[in-house]
């Protein structure tokens, strides 16, 4: 483990309109160890938009606010964690790398996988573009294919097959900065959606093949998880921000009490109340039409889930991820959001669950909490990672393993 932070782990999650932090520890009191959650901390993040940085101090102070939080609650000191990166900069490609093996009884070994991954990182990219993460789906051995883990395995080729998750590097480098102004090391980055994934889906659903949407407040993470991998991620520029916007266009009236209609009336597929709905602002009420809030809130969600489905179709996973669709983020708390979801994608749909947390869960088990509790988990299994390679963590170390692997491990 890490000398300067041993026994705790730290998701920090930077959202656009907030910022949370989830310490975490492992508890091996129990039968089937499990995170248990000791500490938490959010706070309101004016200095993005859309998910990028626009003001450093801004970020800087959301960071500070949020970090001194869980800091307070979880009695320990916080200097590092594994963070988002959010912004519809983020994309994948998928590539394949081959080698041959290197051993003279052609035995694989950890390092032939390790160089195979890395081969398969040599791609072509803009210059103002770098790899924060590389997924293998698929390993072949002397043209044997749907390998999982070929170690041991005996051959004289090696290929692997994998998604690259590619960010903008000023964007990135400008997350970084906030960060340093704030004292906070990035253990690693990862993206919002599998940080959620490895939250709330469990090992039947990651192989039957499953959709996360964590719904932000200005951006929606996609992950497509299946086989036990990683098999495609975007990020699309609509959130819950933008149903704020359109209530505030169609019912004429000011931002702060379109947000509070959004949070306390907005429902979707007959899920609401009917007749006039108030709500009060600086001590005054203000009521509007159920039926003009629900035909505001179903069309810019019914836009959202179209972009969906056409990213589904881009990789022909359309209708067809028996595992369904898993909505966290803010967004999520919209009444029969699933149901919504049901009906436009065609799918199995529900709100995502915690798997396998515990602790002081009762401030934070609500959907736009899920993302930072994952990414606590993914610290930690980051720093299993390392310790396992006995280095820092290898370009394109397979989360998705590893989070199964390490589980069986513990078990």
């Amino acid at each position: 483990m890490r000398d300067n932070q041993p026994n705790y782990f730290v998701g920090l999650d930077v959202g656009t309109s907030a910022v949370r932090c989830i310490v975490g520890s492992l508890d091996l009191a129990s039968e089937e160890p499990k995170m248990s959650v000791i500490g938490h901390g959010s706070s309101q993040n004016l200095g993005m938009r859309k998910g990028l940085v626009v003001h450093l101090d801004d970020v800087a102070t959301a960071v500070n606010q949020a970090v001194s939080e869980a800091e307070r609650i979880a009695g320990v000191p916080i200097r590092q964690a594994t963070v988002n990166v959010n912004g519809t900069h983020i994309s994948g490609l998928d590539s394949k790398g081959v080698i041959a093996i290197s051993a003279a009884n052609r035995e694989i070994s950890l390092d032939d996988k390790l160089r195979v991954e890395d081969a398969a990182t040599i791609v072509q990219i803009p210059q103002n573009r770098e790899i924060i993460q590389v997924f293998p789906k698929n390993y072949r051995v002397d043209g044997h294919d749907a390998i999982k883990d070929p170690i041991g395995m005996r051959g004289v080729r090696l290929e692997v097959d994998t998604h690259i998750v590619t960010v903008a590097t000023p964007n990135i480098r400008s997350l970084d900065a906030s960060l340093e102004k704030a004292h906070i090391v990035p253990n690693n980055h990862t993206v919002s959606g599998l940080a959620a994934a490895e939250a709330v889906l469990n090992r039947q659903q990651k192989e039957a093949g499953t959709l996360v949407l964590d719904i932000g407040a200005s951006t929606t993470n996609l992950a497509v998880i299946e086989d036990g991998e990683v098999q495609y991620v975007s990020v699309i520029p609509v959130g819950g921000m933008h149903i704020t916007n359109d209530l505030a266009i169609g019912l004429k009236t000011d931002l702060e009490i379109a947000e509070l209609v959004k949070t306390q009336h907005a429902a979707l597929a007959g899920a609401g109340k009917q007749g006039r709905l108030s709500v009060s602002y600086d001590k005054i009420n203000y009521a509007f039409e159920s039926e003009d809030i629900y035909m505001i809130v179903e069309a810019r969600v019914e836009e959202l889930f179209e972009f969906v489905e056409k990213e589904l179709r881009h990789i022909h996973k359309s209708r067809k991820l028996p595992g369904g669709v898993v909505i966290v983020g803010g967004t999520a708390n919209i009444p029969g959001i699933a149901n919504f979801a049901r009906e436009q994608l065609q799918l199995p749909a529900r709100l995502g669950k915690l798997e396998g947390v515990t602790g002081l869960l009762d401030d934070i088990k609500k959907p736009e909490y899920i993302s930072a509790i994952g990414l606590m988990q993914l610290d930690m299994l980051f720093a299993e990672q390392m310790d396992m390679q006995g280095s820092a963590s290898q370009p394109g170390g397979n989360i998705m393993n590893t989070v199964s692997g390490l589980f069986k491990k513990l078990r």
